[in-house]
């Protein structure tokens, strides 16, 4: 396993981290980011270990550092060195010791009031100025302070400095829950989970000034890196999971559902029943639940159908339990719901099946799963689905993928494509950017790798201020068929130059591959130039291990290649005649609501 893997080891990952940069840094497609680290406190070995975090995570990091303990004047006072880097995301490392002004025993709720605003003003001052660079922030919120002189009155008096963090870190809660593009880095938490004494080291902060002990400086990262590559689209979408011992105890083929072990009866059942509990929830969120066991299907749902089950059949977009190895199974189960394996984590808590997927299957995430009470833990300390937004087609994302296969299932009993596209009654509805849709639009655009024919990412700042812009032409695509709404599912950004229009982005998403939208879009982004009086459309391919598939679409909607350079980026050009043939006659067209 990759030494930056939950569980990590820290003094491993700080002995070894010259040679953990070598191999991460080989690994292809990573993807170049521009991350400012604003320092509250030491920062070198932070910028460090985040770094290769993010290596692990697909992200090839390029630094700035702030000057120390400088964090408000490099931010408020930038001297045009921040914005020449022109960062993509903005770090503020701070922790209590960048409190200035506390509140003193038998002062009294006013004057500590007052106090609390003036901190909360400073650190909100330097969050606003950060979020001035026009790409999304991450704010530590507060550790708590590791002595109290007034004992467990800290806790209550208005005076007490525990209690003066505690109300401060939920107004940077408020604040970040209502600033678009600010992050709470939960510092706090952090502590709770490694202990004060083990986290917050004294011998740190007066040797060296890091607010966090050295050996927990990796843990520090790896939330920090999160964020970051959730942001950036890099989160996984899929579980793969196992059933016997892992869902429930026992084998349900040999115990029967009477048999297994779960529910409220016994410290393992409730084990099992809380981890089914958790999953649901990550389902909520818009995780998608596979089955991947070896049983026999009518067994495994079985188990499902047991009252005490807080799982059901239906709450899984592919069901396989078979004979056939796991690692084909999951293979299968990626292509049918048009995902890349690396973007599923396997469950098993079979150590020999772990390293079959491992070996055939290396870019599938495979943690090591342990006693049951712990299986929560584990995948909850992997961060593998870090929430920094969650959208209503997050929340619908299961039901939408149960839908796709409905369709396919559907597809297998047409003998003409069309036919079959024609049967499913779409409707794509088209319309430029908009303020409604502006947060949707920019999940869609940095989660999306597959058809992502430029690479491109923008920030939700980057997507607002093209609301409007007549230097571009944006539109966004919904499909809907008789199955139910897919939402928003690919977006398209052109730059207006002379008489030519320049896509600098085109996305679509997965689950729409293959039902002509594309071609509806093309269509959509024709009579929009030709309604500015262009005259050619230029477009882009720009290769990475994950949208290959793609490296031929503008050839195949009558584009011609005009250029193509040693590393295979390639450019398109279109020209606009007279007139021009709808490319889509399988849906109905719509105006989206509100679209001109």
């Amino acid at each position: 396993m990759n030494l930056v893997d939950h569980p990590i080891d820290p003094a491993l990952i700080l002995q070894k981290k010259r040679s953990l940069k070598r191999a991460l840094s080989a690994a292809p497609g990573l993807v170049p980011k521009r991350i400012a680290l604003m320092s509250g406190s030491t920062i070198g070995e932070i910028k460090n270990i985040l770094e290769l975090f993010l290596l692990a995570n697909g992200i090839r990091p390029t630094f700035y550092e702030g000057q120390y303990g400088l964090f408000y004047e490099n931010l408020v006072f930038d001297d045009g060195s921040l914005a020449a880097f022109a960062p993509e995301v903005i770090y503020i490392h701070t922790g209590v010791h960048n409190i200035q002004h506390w509140p003193e025993p038998g002062e009294g709720a006013e004057a500590a009031g007052q106090k609390l605003e003036a901190e909360l003003a400073r650190f909100a001052g330097a969050a606003k100025a950060a979020l001035g660079f026009g790409c999304p922030v991450i704010l530590n919120n507060l550790d708590l302070p590791v002595y109290r002189v007034m004992g467990n009155r800290e806790g209550s008096a208005a005076e007490g400095r525990v209690r003066f963090v505690r109300r401060l870190n939920e107004a940077l809660a408020q604040l970040a829950d209502t600033t678009p593009e600010l992050y709470l880095n939960d510092l706090a938490y952090l502590q709770a989970m490694h202990g004060m004494d083990a986290f917050s080291s004294q011998t740190a902060w007066y040797a060296y000034k890091y607010a966090v002990s050295i050996d927990c400086i990796p843990y520090l990262c790896q939330s920090v890196a999160n964020i970051i590559k959730s942001l950036f689209g890099r989160n996984k979408k899929a579980l793969a999971l196992d059933l016997d011992n892992t869902l429930w105890g026992g084998v349900i083929g040999d115990d029967g559902p009477e048999g297994i072990v779960l529910g409220s009866e016994s410290p393992a059942g409730m084990a099992y029943s809380e981890f089914q509990a958790y999953l649901r929830a990550l389902s909520r969120l818009g995780v998608l639940l596979n089955v991947c066991s070896k049983n026999e299907a009518a067994n495994a749902e079985a188990g499902f159908a047991r009252a005490d089950s807080v799982l059901k059949k239906e709450d899984f977009v592919c069901f396989k339990a078979n004979w056939e190895p796991k690692h084909l199974n999951l293979a299968a189960m990626a292509k049918e719901i048009n995902l890349l394996p690396d973007s599923f984590v396997f469950v098993d808590d079979n150590p020999a099946e772990r390293e079959i997927v491992r070996r055939e299957l290396p870019a599938v995430t495979v943690p090591e799963m342990a006693a049951p009470e712990d299986y929560i833990k584990t995948l909850d300390r992997g961060g593998y689905f870090e929430v920094t937004s969650l959208s209503a087609d997050d929340r619908k994302r299961t039901e939408m993928y149960r839908q796709n296969a409905q369709r396919a299932a559907l597809e297998q009993s047409f003998g003409s494509y069309d036919d079959y596209l024609k049967s499913l009654a779409m409707v794509g509805e088209f319309g430029p950017f908009d303020a409604a849709h502006a947060e949707r639009i920019t999940q869609l655009i940095n989660k999306t790798n597959q058809f992502n024919l430029t690479t491109r990412r923008y920030s939700a700042a980057e997507v607002e201020g093209l609301l409007g812009d007549d230097g571009h032409i944006t539109l966004y695509g919904r499909l809907l068929d008789k199955f139910g709404d897919n939402g928003i599912v690919t977006a398209l950004i052109g730059a207006v130059k002379g008489d030519t229009l320049d896509i600098e982005l085109w996305v679509m998403s997965c689950r729409t591959f293959k039902r002509r939208l594309e071609h509806a879009m093309f269509d959509q982004i024709v009579a929009a130039a030709k309604a500015r009086g262009l005259r050619r459309i230029v477009g882009h391919y720009y290769p990475t291990a994950k949208n290959l598939l793609v490296k031929d679409f503008y050839a195949t909607i009558g584009f011609e290649k005009t250029d193509e350079d040693a590393d295979k980026n390639a450019t398109f050009a279109y020209f606009l005649g007279a007139e021009h043939a709808p490319l889509c006659h399988v849906m109905e067209i719509r105006k989206a609501k509100g679209a001109g």
